[in-house]
């Protein structure tokens, strides 16, 4: 074993070094978290700033919130040696462990507003769905109404107005969700690839970026399957947004970096190293150039030039993509590229993934299809369009 993590060493490395202790599903874990604080930020473009642009997208972007929001735990209990414990953490709080109380701002977004806002934006739906139902169908819509079917004006009345409130409430909560892990990581100064000051603000503003090119992809390709018309407007309009939030993101990244290279502390020389060479290819070329440099430019085309419907939507569905390849390029190069140099700056190390170990590409890959399948049924249940609404 020793002389197989050693094959993999340069230099000097400790030896609690040679083997990473934060795999694959540690990377998981922030960008999932990601895609859920932006596609609540997404849907709350309409709620709560009135941009009624993005309304065919407002419910969609709520489901998506969710399905992705249940998975996000998973890749953290995996990782566990005892994730059988884990509830532990909520019977017996550890005030000062920043991943212990991280579990209170999970739950707290979960249940007090997310689950919450969904249900009372469908309460209406899903009690005239328990009426025109009939066998088990019927009982599942009953049992999601809790009992409750006054769908009276003054009683939707209340409800839209709760659920503003929850969706104003929500937006400082999805920061929280997503800046916590930032924080972790940018609180362990024994790390200088970690330890900076704009890392909570770089993850909070990726993970807006992240969300809101899901939901768009989400939007266009449902659209598709359900032979529906994609509406230009609100496709153009989440476009522009992303742009905007992706411009702030990189330019926060460019910030940070030409921090390092001015301040040029003792580890710079290493991490300098390291980027020429073990994380070029994800770092250089995924990241910054296929995954950033590149969709800002698609994104860019439809503001400056008059094109087609048709080539709008193949840009948006382009730049979406990459978009994605390049938020999870840079959720890798912080988990396993802060992992792969010594702390005595004199030694690298790599890593190496396996298949079906428990905490290899196979569990990866089922995690990220999960909040797929888990979207698949909630849409069954809770239609987001508002033309099925209204049939029920």
């Amino acid at each position: 074993m020793e002389e197989t993590l050693l094959a993999h060493v340069q230099g000097f490395m400790y030896p609690n070094e040679m083997e990473l202790q934060w795999s694959v599903l540690i990377v998981l874990y922030p960008f999932i978290t990601g895609l859920v604080a932006g596609a609540f930020i997404l849907a709350s473009l309409e709620r709560v700033f009135k941009v009624e642009a993005v309304t065919p997208t407002y419910r969609l972007a709520l489901l998506t919130a969710l399905a992705f929001l249940l998975v996000a735990p998973l890749p953290l209990q995996l990782h566990l040696g005892h994730p059988e414990r884990s509830i532990q953490m909520y019977l017996t709080p550890h005030t000062q462990s920043a991943m212990a109380m991280f579990g209170f701002v999970y739950l707290w977004y979960l249940m007090a507003v997310l689950v919450l806002e969904i249900w009372l934006d469908y309460r209406k739906d899903i009690v005239l769905a328990a009426r025109s139902s009939t066998g088990l169908k019927q009982k599942l819509y009953k049992a999601m109404s809790l009992g409750i079917d006054n769908i009276s004006p003054e009683s939707l009345r209340i409800d839209d107005k709760v659920g503003r409130f929850l969706t104003i409430i929500g937006i400082p909560s999805a920061f929280l969700l997503h800046g916590y892990v930032g924080f972790i990581f940018g609180s362990i100064k024994a790390n200088p690839w970690w330890s900076t000051p704009l890392m909570p603000i770089v993850f909070l503003f990726s993970a807006i970026v992240s969300g809101i090119a899901l939901v768009m992809l989400m939007y266009m390709v449902v659209s598709w399957f359900t032979r529906r018309e994609i509406s230009m407007e609100c496709v153009d309009t989440i476009g522009r947004y992303l742009m905007y939030a992706f411009i702030i993101d990189f330019t926060l990244e460019m910030l940070d970096l030409i921090h390092r290279m001015y301040e040029a502390d003792e580890s710079f020389k290493s991490l300098d190293f390291m980027v020429q060479t073990k994380l070029f290819t994800s770092q250089i070329l995924v990241q910054i150039i296929f995954g950033t440099l590149v969709p800002i430019g698609l994104l860019a085309l439809p503001q400056l030039l008059k094109l087609s419907e048709q080539a709008r939507k193949g840009i948006y569905l382009l730049a979406g993509s990459l978009t994605l390849i390049g938020i999870f390029a840079m959720r890798w190069n912080v988990v396993i590229g802060g992992q792969l140099f010594s702390k005595s700056f004199l030694g690298y190390t790599t890593y190496k993934m396996g298949f079906a170990t428990r905490e290899g590409l196979l569990p990866a890959i089922i995690l990220l299809v999960l909040p797929f399948a888990i979207l698949w049924v909630l849409v069954k249940l809770l239609p987001p369009w508002q033309d099925d609404t209204a049939k029920a």
